[in-house]
């Protein structure tokens, strides 16, 4: 009898790798949207999440008068990966992450400039320029972009420590708009990809998966599904069924038919 083709690799021996830190949990979660922290939490937990995003200007961190999402997503159970959502220009971006790293003591962090309001766009001029400034301050910076392989590449070589392209506008819930560039992406990475934002419900995190990238990171897709908790878990599932998918290698696609049982030798 022929031995197995492959070998069943277990979840924890399946890991990945940023900026010196490996993580097992392939999905991202944000802290923004829920209706408290302590859904936010159960969420998390539910997905199976290691890091979960936060807003620094956003989220509240310092003030004990008020809920604070450090006594529900609890720091030494997550790695806390601030980010730089609201900001428009480099400058804003650096500002907030070095009051992050002051305040927490964070320097794995996730970088996104936005240009219009209405389509929170990534300016990619500027988040390139505000990438080298933080790099050179020590920063790991995972880095939201467009869908751009040209520009992940100028990314990548400016020192990003993760490439983070868009599936699809942020809070749209349209899934992966463009899979063509998101391989393309990914085949041309040494560094995690990440899809981030546009996912809207478990087949779009699969897909992300099937495709080859890292992880995905993903906020309104859990936080404003009706039942948050359930859909975390949906999503862990997702995640690793997307990824089992791409470790076995699917079918070729055909233009015809191809029957399952041999033609050959019909009574």
């Amino acid at each position: 009898m022929n031995a197995p083709v492959t070998t069943l690799a277990t979840e924890s021996e399946d890991v990945w790798t940023v900026a010196g830190r490996t993580f097992r949990s392939r999905l991202i979660i944000g802290t923004g949207k829920y209706r408290d922290y302590a859904v936010n939490a159960a969420a998390a937990e539910a997905a199976g999440a290691e890091i979960v995003t936060v807003a620094v200007r956003r989220v509240n961190l310092s003030d004990p008068s008020q809920p604070m999402l450090v006594d529900y997503v609890k720091p030494d159970r997550f790695t806390y990966l601030p980010n730089t959502a609201g900001c428009f220009t480099g400058e804003d971006a650096v500002r907030t992450l070095r009051l992050a790293r002051e305040a927490g003591g964070w320097d794995l962090v996730k970088l996104e400039v936005l240009s219009d309001p209405k389509h929170l766009y990534p300016d990619m001029e500027e988040t390139l320029r505000a990438l080298k400034m933080l790099v050179a301050e020590g920063f790991q910076v995972m880095v939201y972009c467009s869908d751009d392989p040209v520009y992940c590449r100028k990314l990548e070589e400016a020192g990003a420590a993760a490439i983070m392209p868009l599936g699809a506008p942020i809070g749209s819930g349209l899934g992966i708009q463009n899979r063509v560039n998101i391989r393309l992406i990914v085949e041309q990475t040494k560094v995690p990809v990440v899809v981030d934002a546009g996912v809207g419900t478990a087949s779009d995190a699969a897909i992300a998966m099937e495709l080859g990238c890292a992880g995905v990171l993903m906020n309104s897709a859990i936080a404003e599904a009706k039942d948050p908790v359930l859909m975390g878990r949906a999503m862990k599932h997702a995640v690793l069924a997307g990824r089992d998918a791409y470790l076995a290698g699917r079918m070729p696609k055909k233009r015809y038919a191809d029957p399952s049982s041999p033609l050959a030798g019909l009574i």
